[in-house]
Parts: C-alpha cells; structure tokens; sequence
C-alpha cells in the first residue's frame, strides 16, 4: 500500500532531483545496458514495437522489496539474449536506484564473474546515486551463491 500512495510523489521527487542535482535520468554501464528511471515516452507498445523494443516486465513492489531468484534470473536472461545484437537494453524501475540496480548487478556478476560489492562499486561508478538496502544486498547474495560462486 506504501508503495501505491507513494509513487507520485517520490517520481516527482526523481524528477526534481535530476534537474537540481547531477543525476541524470538515465547512465550507460556497459556496451549493453543502460540502467535508468521510468522512461516518460507517450509510447504506446505497438509503437516500441515497431522500433524493434522487447519487452520483459518483472513486477516487484518499490522501495522495500527487491526481485525474488526467479525474477532476476528470468531478468539476466532476457539481457543476455541481446548481448550479440546490435543496440542495448535499458533497465529500469522508478529511479533507476534500487530494484534495477538489482538486477543489473546479477548481470554484471554473471557476466564478469564477480561478487556483489564489485558489481555495486562498479554501478556507483557509472551512476553514483543507486541505492540498495537490506533486501537488494541480501538477494544480490543469494543470486551470487546460486549462480556465480561455482
């Protein structure tokens, strides 16, 4: 319930705080993916489309929640699919701060086999303002412990 009330209010705050400060809407972190916030096109689906868009929704409650194992795996996946194509794949959530940054680092430890607080210093690098709390380290752990630790 949280997370319904508060929506609107904290976009608008994201909105605010990229006009005011140094964050930007959205940061490039590798030659594949971009991780950002909610983008405000007026797109319709049949419009992305048609500009050859794919689509993976993973639903996941904001602030307090991170995405479960199945929903991160299902998330990696679908990144890895276009590794060898050409364009990138925008990840994003409200912010771009938390629940896709979640994500994004299960594929960047699975892509360069390393621990959670690598793939973190490595997103703070390319966009400083992330913010992960208990949840999203906990599953950005667990992730780690079943799919990169071999």
């Amino acid at each position: 319930m949280l997370a319904r009330v508060s929506f609107f209010p904290t976009l608008l705050y994201n909105v605010v705080m990229e006009k005011v400060t140094s964050r930007n809407w959205y940061d490039r972190i590798d030659d594949k993916v971009i991780l950002g916030a909610l983008p405000f096109r007026g797109m319709t689906n049949q419009e992305w489309e048609s500009r050859g868009v794919k689509f993976l929704q993973l639903s996941t409650t904001d602030i307090f929640a991170a995405p479960c194992q199945k929903k991160l795996q299902r998330g990696v996946t679908f990144i890895n699919e276009f590794v060898n194509c050409d364009g990138s794949v925008y990840v994003h959530c409200k912010a771009g701060r938390t629940r896709s940054a979640t994500l994004v680092g299960c594929y960047l430890m699975m892509k360069n086999d390393w621990k959670p607080e690598e793939a973190v210093r490595y997103m703070q690098k390319c966009r400083p303002h992330i913010l992960l709390r208990s949840k999203q380290w906990q599953a950005l752990n667990i992730f780690y412990e079943k799919n990169v630790d071999r």
